[in-house]
């Protein structure tokens, strides 16, 4: 009984003194958002360097995508609400063509930056096969989450606001 109850307590003792060398390596390393170059529907060249110390959500949609057009009208409340506040929301479609996107973007009164995806964005980030997805950058460009499925305009705020402190 007495070597149980020694064996319980150098445990406890040794995982109590263990246990901040444990927590400090369970941070997790997040990898750097890759650099990119896009040009939005209105012929401007975005990159990633354009962002510097900003929140950057890169959504991943298309036109024809049921829960990609319900997710907009949250995401232009929050970024209306955030913009000024270190936000970018850059939307990227995956449509084939880009007269169906602009229509879109204008009659649905898309205020962020939207650009057709290119092999190199898909390649560099990797959204899978499923959409909407967005892409989370941290302000110092780490990729901290992907998002996979649509995402109601509370999840987004509180993402920017975890990462904008």
């Amino acid at each position: 009984m007495k070597k149980v109850l020694f064996i319980s307590l150098l445990s406890c003792f040794l995982l109590a003194w263990l246990w901040p060398s444990l927590i400090i390596s369970a941070e997790k390393e997040y990898p750097p958002a890759p650099d990119f170059t896009l040009t939005d529907l209105n012929g401007q060249t975005i990159s990633l360097a354009d962002f510097e110390g900003k929140v950057i959500f890169l959504n991943f949609w298309a036109t024809w995508c049921p829960p990609c057009r319900q997710e907009i009208p949250g995401f232009i409340e929050i970024y209306e609400k955030y913009k000024d506040k270190g936000m970018v929301i850059i939307g990227i479609s995956v449509d084939r063509g880009v007269s169906k996107v602009r229509e879109f973007v204008n009659d649905n009164h898309i205020p962020y930056p939207v650009a057709m995806f290119t092999n190199e964005i898909i390649k560099a980030y990797q959204p899978g096969r499923f959409i909407p997805t967005t892409i989370i950058i941290d302000k110092e460009k780490k990729i901290r989450d992907k998002h996979v499925g649509y995402m109601d305009k509370e999840t987004l705020e509180r993402y920017f606001l975890d990462l904008n402190k």
